[in-house]
């Protein structure tokens, strides 16, 4: 009983400094990382290792149900396993399954911080900064789809600048956070069936979270101003 007590007071001091921001920070470091071991197998792999920690510890902070807690940690525990493995044994198959469970990761905190934002009608802070961590989120986890993809479907992504070499994963990084933005560069196109389903199933989401969360946040922004006023 002392230690759960002590366990929900060090939840509260953490959530009181924006555990959101601190899992926005951490997204965008990793990715200046990745710009420096993207050609390191070995480098990316324990980059994605410390992402999955990072990932865990914001769910345990912003999370307020036990089973939200298990759940993700049921997700890291193999994906840390098997992004360190992969970083040792070089394995395709390997580097596809620890990719998708890494996704499903990614997409479950992206789930729990847009409850965590649609879970009251006031805005705080770290709800803000939660909105960008979870844009990164979606960003993460469909780059990682595109690379279990890209084991299992040979030939589905056509790289523009180099025609026929596999896509590194900092491109595929690049392509997510294209589709989601709507930018659409078009350096890199999906030239199979279901390639193709899973950059429109992404910018879907691009959309849907757009509309429906971003949207909402800005218009409880407005209403708490207007009240003040």
């Amino acid at each position: 009983m002392r230690e759960s007590r002590r366990l929900i007071r060090i939840q509260r001091e953490i959530a009181h400094h924006h555990p959101s921001a601190f899992l926005l920070v951490a997204q965008l470091l990793s990715l200046i990382l990745y710009t420096y071991v993207d050609r390191l197998h070995s480098g990316r792999a324990l980059v994605s290792a410390v992402g999955a920690l990072v990932l865990v510890l914001v769910l345990w902070v912003v999370s307020r149900s036990p089973v939200v807690q298990w759940v993700a940690y049921v997700l890291a525990i193999p994906a840390f396993i098997f992004t360190i493995i992969s970083a040792v044994i070089t394995n395709p198959a390997l580097l596809a399954w620890s990719s998708l469970i890494i996704a499903a990761l990614h997409f479950y905190a992206a789930g729990s911080l847009i409850a965590y934002m649609l879970g009251d009608r006031r805005v705080t802070t770290d709800e803000l900064f939660a909105a960008g961590a979870t844009f990164t989120l979606l960003a993460w986890g469909f780059a990682y789809l595109y690379l279990a993809f890209q084991e299992w479907v040979p030939g589905g992504f056509l790289n523009g600048s180099q025609p026929g070499q596999p896509l590194t994963f900092i491109e595929m990084l690049s392509l997510s956070f294209t589709n989601l933005s709507a930018t659409g560069l078009g350096d890199i196109l999906p030239i199979a069936a279901p390639t193709r389903v899973l950059v429109m199933l992404e910018q879907f989401a691009g959309v849907a979270y757009i509309t429906i969360v971003v949207s909402r946040l800005i218009g409880l922004t407005t209403a708490m101003r207007d009240h003040k006023h």
